[in-house]
């Protein structure tokens, strides 16, 4: 589990900030959430290169159907979450997302 010595950026933390930046949920909790889904980003990161390479898509065609996959309730995810782990993912595989910022 995430600790204090942990650094979760900046962007995951305003997926569970309330309108003046602080957390909406307890600090063990996000930081179990931000495990959970950074965990998850990596964990797809071989499986969205087999997408691409099998199917001939584009990287953001895979990452569609992955969004799909990651839509809630059934993916366990908020609705912020899953994108959070959409434009992790996008990140680790250094794919052009829409939801990625640009470099």
């Amino acid at each position: 589990m995430a600790d204090d010595r942990t650094l979760i950026p900046p962007s995951f933390h305003e997926v569970h900030a309330d309108a003046r930046g602080r957390l909406r949920l307890p600090r063990a909790e996000f930081c179990a959430r931000y495990e959970l889904c950074e965990d998850l980003a990596q964990a797809l990161v071989e499986r969205a290169r087999a997408l691409r390479h099998d199917l001939g898509v584009t990287g953001a065609d895979v990452l569609e159907r992955i969004g799909l996959g990651l839509r809630p309730p059934a993916s366990g995810l908020e609705e912020a979450e899953a994108a959070w782990v959409l434009t992790r993912l996008a990140e680790l595989l250094d794919w052009p997302w829409a939801g990625r910022p640009a470099a």
